[in-house]
């Protein structure tokens, strides 16, 4: 561009576009590499390093930034261009107020014209980083919800945990009490409490070691599954209506997975009646696949009555 006629102070390189390239940012402040500015004013890197060193006064510190051979790496990530034109001078970054004090000492239309597209630039800048400071708050301020959110969902999960292990130690402490003969021969379930009642009634299956007798005429496939909860081995024998819902498909499935399941159709009995390994016998309020849903009770009864149950079968 040297050899330029002074009324060409507009051309490519002052473009809006090829001045906000050159600004980068150094120590977090916008600045203007020495050479960029050498380009933009026809001039060498040289002369404006001179009138730096000519003008101290004119260029303070917050004006002038002088580049250590660290930065230099930091500066191409910011697109810097790999050309090497003026290194052997040193590199000066140049401040908003530092460029417009160049103005002063160059004194020359084209350094005024291009300082005028350059103060314009600097400008338009700051505008676009004030913008998008907003857009960053209110991103900052999502992130923030999120891991409020994030931490109210492991906090419920934590004390969900918690609440699963006091219960798991209630049922524990529940059929210990049972077997020693000290627990109270009754347990209440209150309505919507299906999982607790659910649980209750695999952990009370789970204590069987050589049989099961259940009497319920309304039984499913959760009886079924509440059912599969017993230790391997132990013979399953279900007394239900003739019409029950549990089909000859669902009892192949469950004895080959977890023999043996035997279903006898009976309609002799009202109330639901479990009884573990010919020794314990239990009374529900409800059926098994019921528990939990309404307000019901579960009692332990004298296993005198055992035999006249299975007279009844």
């Amino acid at each position: 561009m040297k050899g330029q006629s002074t009324n060409a102070l507009v051309g490519p390189l002052d473009s809006d576009v090829a001045i906000k390239s050159r600004i980068f940012t150094i120590r977090g402040v916008q600045v203007m590499l020495s050479r960029d500015l050498a380009e933009l004013y026809d001039v060498e890197v040289k002369n404006l390093h001179r009138q730096v060193k000519r003008n101290p006064s004119r260029f303070p510190a917050d004006f002038v930034i002088h580049i250590a051979p660290g930065e230099i790496e930091g500066l191409r990530c910011q697109n810097v261009t790999s050309k090497r034109g003026g290194d052997r001078y040193g590199l000066l970054a140049f401040t908003e107020q530092g460029v417009a004090m160049l103005s002063s000492v160059l004194k020359s239309e084209r350094a005024a014209a291009v300082n005028v597209a350059i103060m314009r630039a600097f400008v338009a800048m700051r505008q676009a980083l004030m913008s998008l400071g907003s857009v960053l708050a209110r991103v900052e301020s999502l992130e923030c919800r999120q891991i409020e959110y994030r931490m109210k969902q492991i906090a419920d999960q934590s004390r969900n945990e918690e609440n699963q292990q006091r219960n798991e130690e209630r049922f524990d402490t529940i059929f210990k009490a049972m077997d020693g003969g000290e627990f109270p021969p009754q347990k209440v379930f209150f309505d919507g409490r299906h999982y607790e009642a659910y649980s209750f009634a695999k952990k009370l299956v789970g204590k069987a070691a050589k049989s099961i007798l259940l009497v319920d005429g309304y039984c499913d496939d959760v009886t079924l599954d509440i059912l599969s909860a017993k230790r391997c081995g132990v013979k399953v024998t279900v007394a239900t209506v003739e019409k029950t819902p549990i089909s000859e498909t669902a009892i192949a499935k469950f004895n080959k997975q977890n023999p043996t399941l035997e279903v006898r159709h009976t309609g002799k009995f009202h109330d639901r009646f479990l009884v573990i390994d010919g020794k314990e016998l239990y009374h529900f309020g409800a059926s098994l696949k019921d528990l939990g849903r309404h307000y019901c009770a579960v009692s332990r009864m004298d296993a005198a009555f055992i035999p006249s149950i299975m007279q009844r079968m």
